[in-house]
């Protein structure tokens, strides 16, 4: 049985696409051009309660994106001016008069109805009698143009497109013809290892701002796996999907569209991914791990007591079964998602564990502490394997004698498996082998380092300092500095790096999350 589909269907799911990521100004243009509608809204039956309870501020911007019939269009704007000269907006009323396209229209093709509305518009008081003759009212205008608007509207699931091109992708791994949990490239239609060829640069322009809310601000952010989506964990708890090129919340996720948001009780300090992108975990100050399906917005797995105090990183295992957790009660953690118990617990640090990670072959995990150490675990036994204490060398210090500080991060270096890199509270970052012996430091210019992370290609070492200054190091040329950028004007909280485009985000206590680019 062959399938057809029909061009304007095609048409039409890019017109939804459009609307759903606010392109308004191309949505028109492609209608015009193809004279097909749309004709959808995210929820018909709150868009025609605006029209009977008379909320006309959203209902003309609603209707800017739809292709309506020209009378119904005129009746809706001729409603709109009786109830300005109702409520004796009479300013506002004239200026629609004069500038409303549709009732332009009107004045051209049915003069004896345009001037009706101008006779009304000159009295001194308001007549509903003049404005409503018969057996009308403004309850049974306004009911009678919701009918007409619910004959025009269609109601489609949201994201259409992407459905599909989703399904379709799917069908294809289940074929055999796309590796499973690979990256895709839509455009040249060739699995993603393409994308990742293209040569990694360090950032040069702030690209787009997101601004969080009056006292709340990011503690947590992380780029899904395939590039999709950012994701944000925040001060108040809430946990939100962003379309970043945008800076804009994805709408197209029902449960955001809806507000109704994934969220915890207390801040969520930490984020991660499940390498096919699909899940998502977050942890809480609280000791509270969720993992949830990105999709729906649907809690998958609860762990409940996963730690006895706030929840520092988190990382899932490369077959997504595992997933593993850095906390302030001093302990490093894996949980097995498939059983929802607590697996392994490793104790030694004796003081808040900042962030854990497994090494490249998961057989060993490495963890930062702000008691000044960091310790090389054995994954299997949980033994310590190797304690090391990264201390400021005197010339770095400026002549001061060698000083230890507490340790924020370990950040293993893709294409190197035996080399991991560590951002302590020092104006240096230095990185290690796992026999414990130091390679090689890079300074910042002025202050000490406060987050970092490193390129998926391993190619740049990036280092916010105190100042709000990024430190961009060009691991492919001996660790040179090689460019810097001033990223914040407060405390820089994190920094999480695209995984094959040559973006970053950095997140700031200013309540802002800044996007660069190259």
């Amino acid at each position: 049985m062959s399938l057809e589909i029909e061009a304007g269907d095609v048409v039409r799911l890019i017109l939804q696409f459009l609307k759903e990521n606010n392109l308004y100004n191309t949505l028109r243009a492609l209608q015009d051009e193809t004279e097909l509608s749309l004709n959808t809204v995210e929820n018909r039956d709150l868009f025609l309660q605006e029209v009977q309870h008379g909320n006309w501020d959203a209902v003309l911007t609603t209707l800017s994106t739809l292709k309506l019939p020209v009378e119904l269009v005129g009746e809706l704007y001729e409603q709109v001016v009786l109830e300005l000269c109702e409520l004796r907006e009479l300013d506002a009323a004239r200026a629609m008069m004069r500038a409303a396209p549709p009732l332009g229209r009107l004045k051209q093709q049915h003069p004896e109805r345009f001037l009706r509305l101008e006779r009304i518009l000159s009295r001194s008081s308001f007549n509903a009698s003049e404005a409503y003759p018969g057996n009308s009212s403004k309850d049974k205008r306004r009911a009678a143009l919701a009918q007409a608007l619910q004959q025009e509207i269609v109601v489609v699931p949201p994201s259409r497109l992407m459905a599909l091109i989703t399904q379709a992708l799917k069908w294809q791994q289940n074929q055999g013809l796309l590796p499973p949990g690979a990256r895709y490239d839509l455009f040249r239609g060739a699995a993603a290892q393409a994308l990742v060829a293209e040569k990694e640069q360090h950032p040069t322009q702030l690209d787009k701002t997101i601004k969080f809310g009056k006292a709340s601000y990011a503690e947590a952010a992380a780029f899904a796996p395939n590039g999709q989506i950012l994701v944000s964990g925040s001060s108040d708890g809430f946990v939100e999907v962003w379309n970043f090129m945008s800076a804009k919340l994805k709408k197209d996720l029902k449960y955001q569209a809806d507000e109704e948001f994934m969220m915890h009780d207390q801040a969520v300090l930490a984020l991660a991914f499940s390498p096919d992108s699909e899940h998502l975990a977050s942890g809480s100050q609280d000791g509270k791990i969720k993992v949830w399906k990105v999709s729906s917005g649907k809690v998958v797995r609860r762990f409940e007591s996963a730690h006895a105090q706030g929840v520092t990183s988190l990382q899932f295992a490369r077959d997504g079964s595992l997933i593993l957790s850095a906390s302030m009660d001093q302990s490093v953690r894996i949980h097995g998602l498939k059983s929802g118990k607590t697996l392994k617990i490793f104790r030694g640090h004796t003081s808040y564990v900042n962030e854990a990670a497994f090494a490249a072959d998961e057989s060993k995990l490495i963890s930062a502490s702000s008691d000044g150490t960091v310790k090389v675990w054995d994954a299997k036994t949980t033994d310590v394997l190797l304690s090391l204490t990264p201390s400021v060398s005197p010339l770095a210090a400026a002549g001061a004698a060698a000083k230890e500080s507490s340790v924020q991060q370990v950040l293993p270096v893709p294409h190197q498996p035996d080399n991991f890199v560590v951002c302590s509270r020092s104006p240096q970052l230095f990185l290690y082998n796992f026999q414990g012996q130091l390679l090689k430091t890079f300074a910042s210019d002025k202050g000490d380092f406060t987050c970092a992370c490193v390129s998926p290609k391993g190619d740049w070492l990036y280092g916010v300092a105190e100042d709000g200054v990024l430190h961009c190091f060009n691991l492919a040329n001996d660790g040179l500095l090689e460019h810097r950028l001033k990223v914040h004007e407060r405390d820089v909280l994190g920094i999480c790096h695209h995984p094959h485009q040559s973006r970053l985000a950095t997140y700031s206590s200013d309540g802002t999350l800044n996007l660069w680019k190259a």
